[in-house]
């Protein structure tokens, strides 16, 4: 049995992908564990409860908090996915909460006032959110191809261009001034449920987390099955190398961001063609962006890890609302995901870590073993 067990960690240490999961979920647990011990601090008798709510939020209310959780992952699964495409490609898209606002505003700018478009408004709304999305994340990859700005800073300040000009654009298109809001979309545009709420009853969820999904394959494919992918992830690893095997790095650069706006843009129009959801005119960022890096980060930057690292932070949220019912705050589950994003983070460290532990565990397994023998 033993021996078993060594030569299935003999296999992980082999396989850096395996590596990279058990990180990532080492990340998770002392994310998790940090947390607690916050709760302990803070309110020592609810601690334990608490934390066993957070760790079982979807079922507090049965399929209804499932269908909520899934509607919680969906903007993160596009700002995630936006930003791992980049970093796929060498490049770090911190611009994805401008896109995301880019494209939010036009899907709701469509959403309100081209009721016109029938059954095909909120397809439209999303196309259309999804284009401007990518020429915003074009901005920071023309700057990057042909003058060397480096896309963190450009992207850091069209964030703030983004914000100010969604919110310019409000007041003169689409405002409701009692409200200081955004008008509400038509009918027409909001998102399809198509059955979603017969089979979660009570619970938010529209086709967003299908369309998530969607985009998730046609990444994953782009990366892995395309030359194209395969020229894009070359100039990320080494944009002189990919120059001198004939591939125009420029355009890739570009062609990267553009593709990360598109998809970030596309996770705006999703979050907010909701019925009863509006733009404010409130001076600050849209934080879907910003947690979406945590996502990319949790999920190694692979599209099916964001996936489930997007449902993962659904999950996590839905357990900080019915953490409220102790006398705890959900900022308590802020301060676990900003602890899991430290971790992941130290990928590499901790990539190191658990190869060095497997390593040393099946040696000294082995070595037991031999003493064993020769007695």
């Amino acid at each position: 049995m033993k021996q078993l067990w060594n030569n299935v960690l003999m296999r992980i240490a082999k396989k850096p992908s395996s590596i990279q999961v058990l990180s990532s979920l080492l990340a998770i647990v002392f994310g998790m564990l940090f947390g607690l011990i916050v709760m302990i601090i803070v309110n020592p008798v609810d601690a334990f409860p608490g934390f066993f709510t957070i760790l079982t939020g979807p079922f507090q209310a049965g399929l209804r908090s499932f269908g909520n959780m899934f509607y919680r992952a969906t903007p993160i699964i596009f700002t995630g996915l936006s930003v791992a495409f980049a970093f796929r490609t060498g490049l770090f898209n911190i611009g994805a909460t401008g896109q995301f606002t880019i494209g939010a505003f036009i899907a709701v700018y469509i959403g309100v006032h081209w009721g016109f478009l029938g059954p095909l408004h909120w397809s439209v709304a999303i196309l259309f959110a999804l284009i401007g999305g990518g020429l915003w994340g074009a901005l920071p990859g023309i700057l990057k191809a042909y003058r060397n700005v480096h896309e963190v800073v450009s992207s850091i300040m069209l964030n703030y261009v983004a914000m100010y000009l969604m919110i310019l654009l409000v007041k003169e298109t689409v405002f409701f001034a009692h409200h200081a809001r955004s008008l509400a979309i038509e009918p027409s545009a909001e998102l399809p449920k198509w059955g979603l709420d017969i089979l979660f009853p009570g619970s938010s969820i529209n086709i967003g987390i299908f369309i998530a999904i969607l985009f998730v394959a046609a990444v994953h494919i782009i990366l892995n099955k395309t030359t194209f992918g395969y020229e894009l992830q070359s100039v990320g690893f080494n944009k002189n190398a990919a120059k001198y095997a004939g591939m125009n790095e420029k355009r890739n650069i570009v062609l990267s961001m553009t593709i990360a706006g598109a998809i970030a843009g596309a996770g705006g129009a999703v979050f907010f063609l909701v019925g009863g959801r509006y733009l404010h005119v409130n001076a600050v960022l849209m934080q879907e962006g910003f947690t979406g890096i945590a996502v990319a980060l949790l999920g190694l930057s692979a599209p099916i890890g964001v996936l489930l690292a997007g449902i993962f932070y659904g999950f996590l949220e839905l357990g900080g609302l019915f953490l409220q019912g102790f006398d705890f705050t959900r900022e308590i589950i802020n301060i676990i995901i900003a602890v899991i994003i430290y971790f992941s983070a130290l990928s590499l460290f901790m990539q190191k870590f658990v190869a060095s532990y497997i390593s040393k565990k099946v040696k000294e397994d082995i070595e037991i073993s031999e003493g064993v023998d020769m007695k």
